[in-house]
């Protein structure tokens, strides 16, 4: 398996780089001197934008983005940001028998089997009722189905956009609805864990994933939580000996958890395991975006984000309070996920 040695978060002016990088951009301009091409690369740890000039740029009647490529050239500073001036494309590389996907793209910091093992110790732990108990397990153990789950993003680009961001999002928030249901004993823990596991499963088959990670037609279309409704309906229709309630109120959590109809939902939920389930997966989502946020600003040494778009806002990174019997407090680790390091 080829070794990938220079990553993009470790580049700085005047490195000069030889090695391979996802081309996510290509887009041809037009200066004083002749045509050129706009690039960026992508790696795990991040993108730099790039330029191949005239008369280079001639030797590449098209570029395709989405493809693994060999980059030679030089890293400059431009207006404060670096961009790498390209010298040499090789658009076929030699790879010698394979290559190390998480190495150009962003992943969970918790290997997905972990995640996808963690979410069956809830199903132990939470689910006494058997017929329930029996449904997950046979969703989650179907082949296709754990496959496309263990490399699932949770989105596009808005939150846990990475290999594994889907099923690490959807144990956090299973976590927090049990977490909830502690407060709240009254609710129904055991439908409310599978609306939280499977609320996004459509995700799996609403985004391509891999190296381009884009709508497929059948998300385009239908959108994740049609999908996800349509995925599951085999093992529902399968499972006679669970009430027919149940899969209904299933069916709702799922159905309404965007919450509200500007927000994409086809119904507002209508039980309290539903505002729930609503109100931990957008909770999760942004906290997911800020700590993305958090760990930019820490690395640019700086207290204020950009204007955050999604979360309409610039956000804030405040003095923590020391903690000395928690170090690890502030570490990026969710404790549901695992256990934090003293």
């Amino acid at each position: 398996m080829t070794q990938k040695i220079q990553y993009i978060r470790d580049l700085s002016p005047g490195n000069q780089v030889s090695d391979l990088f996802i081309l996510s951009t290509a887009n041809m301009g037009q200066s004083r001197n002749g045509p050129y091409w706009n690039v960026a690369f992508q790696d795990a740890t991040g993108q730099l934008e790039g330029k191949i000039w005239s008369p280079k740029s001639l030797e590449y009647q098209s570029l395709e983005p989405g493809k693994i490529v060999l980059v030679h050239g030089t890293v400059e500073s431009y207006r404060d940001r670096l961009q790498l001036k390209v010298d040499h494309l090789d658009l076929n590389p030699s790879t010698n028998g394979g290559l190390d996907l998480a190495d150009f793209m962003p992943a969970s910091k918790v290997p997905p089997a972990q995640l996808m093992e963690t979410i069956e110790d809830l199903i132990t732990e939470h689910m006494k009722h058997k017929p329930w108990k029996k449904f997950c397990r046979k969703v989650l153990r179907n082949e296709e189905y754990h496959e496309r789950l263990l490399t699932a993003p949770g989105a596009k680009t808005v939150h846990h956009a990475y290999v594994g961001g889907l099923l690490e999002h959807s144990l956090s928030v299973a976590c927090l609805c049990m977490s909830i249901c502690d407060n709240y004993p009254d609710l129904d823990r055991q439908t409310l864990l599978a609306g939280a596991i499977f609320h996004d499963l459509g995700k799996a088959w609403e985004l391509s994933g891999g190296l381009v990670n884009d709508y497929t037609d059948e998300g385009r279309l239908m959108g994740h939580i049609q999908i996800g409704i349509e995925k599951l309906e085999p093992f529902l229709a399968k499972a006679r000996d669970l009430d027919q309630g149940l899969k209904l109120h299933l069916k709702h959590l799922i159905t309404s958890h965007h919450g509200e109809h500007e927000f994409g939902s086809p119904v507002r939920p209508k039980t309290p395991e539903a505002f729930i389930l609503h109100h931990a997966d957008n909770m999760d989502a942004k906290l997911n975006m800020i700590q993305a946020a958090y760990e930019d600003m820490e690395q640019a040494g700086q207290s204020w984000s950009p204007y955050m778009r999604f979360l309409e806002r610039n956000i804030f990174r405040p003095t923590p309070t020391p903690d000395p019997n928690n170090k690890n407090r502030n570490k990026t680790e969710n404790q549901c996920l695992l256990p934090l390091k003293a």
